[in-house]
């Protein structure tokens, strides 16, 4: 884990027409948009964004280059939301070409005071991969958060069962994040750790007896201009460091959230 669902046309005729109406129509629209705002069940909230590197559960997947980055969410007053993620890979070869589109399904809240809940469903595309490369896949996952003092917590799992894309086998993954602002700032400090075991460890284990890996990442993240966000991390992987795809880095990102 970047758009609009309205075009320029629809809020130009949108802007004729408020312009054309007589005033006492048009502060009755005003006011009935205003409460329809207020009442309505559903919000959709998006992102897009430049990274420095794409890495994934530690290991790069553009090559060590930038990627561009976006995704939007529809959620619904009960918790339900739906969604999409993309972005620009570069892998090698043509098994999973250079876009990764994401689908997601889920839904989040309390299980009791001070603990919430997410889990859902997630897709993962490749729709430029070369024609009968099956490298598509689909993970349940499940978060835990809390909050322990200053400190935002979460403890997560996901796994994937048993599919082609995966070569037959399966993977499990579970990771934590923490997150904790600094008081007067508008600075975040955040730090995560993951532990893989299946067929999605690092790719440079593949056919070793040990299937397993660790990741992690340590970093910082700013608000500025009101939605955009800065941000700066460390990765580091388990294993053998190879240049541009599991070697330790530092990764820049900027992102314009909607």
């Amino acid at each position: 884990m970047l758009t609009s669902f309205r075009g320029p046309q629809a809020a130009l005729f949108s802007a004729i027409l408020a312009a054309t109406a007589a005033l006492p129509l048009a502060s009755a629209s005003a006011e009935d948009a205003d409460e329809a705002a207020e009442t309505s069940s559903v919000t959709v909230t998006g992102n897009v964004g430049l990274v420095t590197d794409y890495r994934f559960r530690g290991v790069s997947l553009s090559a060590g280059d930038p990627a561009i980055q976006g995704g939007a969410t529809v959620t619904h007053e009960s918790g339900f939301y739906v969604g999409t993620w993309a972005s620009s890979l570069n892998v090698g070869g043509s098994t999973y070409g250079s876009i990764e589109l994401d689908l997601f399904a889920g839904w989040s809240g309390k299980v009791s005071e001070g603990l919430g809940i997410d889990v859902g469903l997630l897709r993962y595309n490749y729709p430029n991969n070369a024609p009968g490369v099956k490298a598509e896949y689909m993970e349940p996952y499940a978060t835990l958060s809390s909050t322990l003092g200053p400190v935002e917590a979460k403890l997560g799992v996901t796994y994937a069962w048993k599919q082609d894309s995966l070569g037959g086998r399966d993977n499990l993954y579970l990771f934590t994040k923490l997150a904790a602002g600094l008081p007067g700032t508008p600075i975040t400090l955040n730090a995560g750790l993951g532990y893989t075991d299946g067929a999605l460890a690092p790719p440079f284990q593949a056919g070793a007896a040990d299937t397993t890996g660790l990741d992690w990442s340590l970093g910082a993240s700013a608000t500025v201009l009101g939605n955009v966000s800065l941000g700066v991390t460390y990765v580091g992987v388990e294993g053998p460091p190879i240049k541009g795809f599991t070697d330790d880095a530092i990764v820049g990102s900027v992102t314009f959230s909607f």
